[in-house]
């Protein structure tokens, strides 16, 4: 009995072994079966390509294994109802959303793109040269999605004197002058705006160049006059005891300019370097009575000339005066500031103070003087004159200064004005 017990144990393994044999053997020809009738497929997913294999009849079929949602601005090549083919490439890019600013102005998109060329472009978004892009057009755009342009425009710019129209963004007036190249030094400046301000297209920018010079002036002082009275000298003459003597100050001026040209000048400090010397002068007070019939030596008439400025008797209209025009070497010598006058100008009677006729003497040389400086009837020498009479005062002529007397208006401008030397000879 055991032994047949133990036969037919065995006689059920053998048969289990084999059934088991044979489901392993039909799985294997089964799974091998299946995996031979898959169609091999290149799926390209956002630039990366891989090598799959399936039993998918259509492109969305296999997606959907993939477990790839292809959305409505995604780019899929070819389309998900193509059937699968063996060997057949697909190609997904998934879209994404960029934000486009442009001068603050926000606006979305979707794209498959990746260069910010491209996807302005796309956009339909020109951009100029002059245009600002935080991002190059030839870049990829940035993890954020963001696209920021600032148009230019044109604005006018004067520089000093120069004056020309440029691009700008945009943008403070500081960001502008650095993407001009443009410095401000220590005292410009732009006239209505500070450098934090932001241009529009209708800023007008105009800079004002200050500069501010340091300059240093030497001048003369005029000396003082100094009278001192001599006994010893005949009263009405003068003689120079000292020579005077200029002195000199030097002054430091600061000189603004805006644009080149001078709007102040200020006067910083003055130094003397050299002190004037006073010029002395001796003033006559020795009296001499002279006899008023002395003058007939020095006028050809009957009439004699006196100093209360009134004559005995009219002077001869015929009579002239000849006197040497060489210079004396004897005389009261000093300096008078010498203008010219005729007798026929607006408003002369033609007579001088002491009652000469000068337009019927046309031929006598005659001054007006002050008859407190040089008395009247006094021979004169005048540098560049000649010898005269002072026979006429005026309202204008008071102390060191004297008019000589000519014929004609043009006589008298051209003679002008002149610092001359004379010398009182009596």
């Amino acid at each position: 009995m055991k032994h047949l017990f133990l036969g037919s144990l065995r006689s059920k393994q053998a048969v289990i072994i084999s059934i088991i044999s044979l489901v392993l053997f039909i799985s294997v020809i089964s799974f091998v079966l299946y995996q031979g009738t898959k169609k091999s497929v290149t799926l390209d997913v956002n630039g990366e390509t891989i090598e799959v294999t399936t039993h998918a009849e259509t492109v969305e079929q296999l997606l959907q294994e993939q477990n790839i949602d292809v959305a409505a601005h995604d780019m899929l090549s070819p389309s998900p109802n193509t059937k699968i083919l063996n060997g057949i490439a697909i190609s997904w890019e998934q879209a994404k959303e960029v934000t486009i600013s442009v001068d603050g102005s926000q606006s979305k998109v979707w794209t498959t793109k990746t260069q910010v060329k491209d996807i302005l472009k796309e956009a339909d978004i020109n951009v100029s040269k002059h245009d600002l892009l935080v991002q190059g057009l030839d870049t990829e755009i940035g993890e954020d999605n963001k696209i920021d342009i600032q148009k230019a425009f044109q604005v006018s710019l004067v520089d000093g004197v120069n004056k020309r129209l440029v691009w700008a963004t945009s943008t403070t007036l500081a960001n502008f002058l650095k993407q001009q190249g443009i410095q401000l030094n220590e005292y410009d400046h732009v006239e209505n705006y500070n450098l934090e301000d932001v241009l529009t297209p209708e800023s007008k920018i105009k800079i004002v160049r200050v500069e501010k010079i340091i300059d240093v002036v030497a001048e003369s002082l005029d000396f003082a006059i100094k009278k001192e009275q001599d006994a010893s000298l005949q009263e009405g003459k003068e003689k120079v005891v000292t020579e005077g003597q200029k002195g000199l100050i030097t002054k430091t001026y600061e000189i603004i300019k805006k644009n080149g040209k001078v709007v102040a000048k200020n006067l910083e400090s003055e130094e003397v370097v050299k002190e004037p010397q006073d010029q002395v002068v001796a003033v006559g007070t020795k009296t001499n009575i002279q006899s008023m019939a002395s003058t007939e030596s020095i006028v050809n008439t009957d009439s004699i000339v006196s100093t209360d400025n009134t004559t005995t008797d009219n002077i001869d209209s015929k009579s002239t005066v000849s006197l040497d025009s060489t210079e004396p070497d004897s005389g009261n010598e000093f300096y008078v500031i010498a203008t010219a006058y005729t007798p026929y100008c607006k408003g002369c009677s033609g007579t001088s103070a002491t009652g000469i006729n000068l337009r019927l003497n046309s031929d006598i040389k005659a001054i007006a003087v002050d008859p407190s400086v040089i008395k009247l009837g006094s021979k004169v020498w005048v540098e560049g004159y000649g010898d005269a009479i002072a026979v006429d005062t005026g309202g204008a002529i008071k102390g060191n200064k004297i008019d000589i007397l000519v014929q004609t208006e043009i006589q008298a401008i051209n003679w002008g004005v002149k610092r001359v030397r004379i010398k009182v000879l009596n």
